[in-house]
């Protein structure tokens, strides 16, 4: 069991390459919306450098488009922080279910590797790791590859953003859903996992309808998680 468990916290080059070369299908449509978001933030009336710096830095489309959203002298920069770590709060419940392989890394290391964690990797990571496999490799380097594809597409948005102007009317805003939902159900199956996604999805669903806009991520996330607290997971003596 310890050289299994040792297994799982593998950690190299080739894991993080492989990882890279993996998520690299999906980070072209991330590019897609990187570009939409420069082209927005163009309009906007960011400057370019700015809007680069976001991207970089930042890396959650979701909140950044938000955040374009709010953008103004009129609007306070305690509401757009409160706004974007609203949208962003799932990361704190991803950060807690990868802690078991990370709390071995450095602390450099371990935020490094966080830094770059978002639904996709994250969703193949936890999938990996649930097959007794290595994810933490995938995850950093699949998130590599999402941060440059996200980079690269902001800046084209910049410069030569005009032709996707509206990547809904394609129906390019589900693929990452899409993607991530693929991944849930390509994992375990059993009752319990059904009915915390189900428990997510309704309190999701629910805060869409009634509450203000982009809190039904959190909301989501946060009943979901609390599901899978009340109903813990049985351990194997084996």
């Amino acid at each position: 069991m310890k050289d299994a468990e040792a297994n799982l916290h593998e950690f190299n080059r080739q894991l993080v390459w492989a990882g890279f070369k993996q998520l690299v299908p999906i980070s072209v449509f991330v590019a897609v919306f990187g570009a939409a978001f420069g082209l927005a933030a163009v309009q906007t009336g960011l400057d370019g450098s700015v809007i680069l710096t976001m991207s970089a830095l930042v890396f959650a489309g979701a909140s950044q488009f938000a955040a374009l959203e709010l953008w103004g002298p009129q609007v306070p920069l305690f509401t757009l922080m409160i706004t974007v770590f609203a949208i962003n709060a799932r990361h704190l419940l991803m950060g807690a279910t990868l802690y078991p392989w990370l709390r071995h890394l450095p602390p450099a290391k371990r935020y490094s590797v966080m830094f770059t964690t978002s639904d996709a990797n994250w969703a193949m990571s936890m999938q990996t790791f649930g097959r007794g496999q290595p994810g933490i490799g995938l995850l950093l380097g699949g998130g590599l590859a999402l941060w440059i594809f996200w980079v690269l597409g902001t800046l084209l948005g910049i410069y030569f953003g005009g032709a996707i102007e509206d990547p809904k009317s394609l129906g390019l805003d589900m693929v990452m859903g899409c993607f991530v939902l693929a991944m849930a159900l390509g994992g375990e199956k059993n009752l319990r996992l059904l009915m915390i996604w189900i428990i997510a999805a309704g309190a999701s669903l629910l805060a869409y309808w009634y509450l203000p806009e982009n809190t039904h991520v959190v909301v989501g996330a946060v009943a979901g998680g609390i599901a899978g607290i009340f109903w813990p997971e049985k351990v194997s003596e084996h």
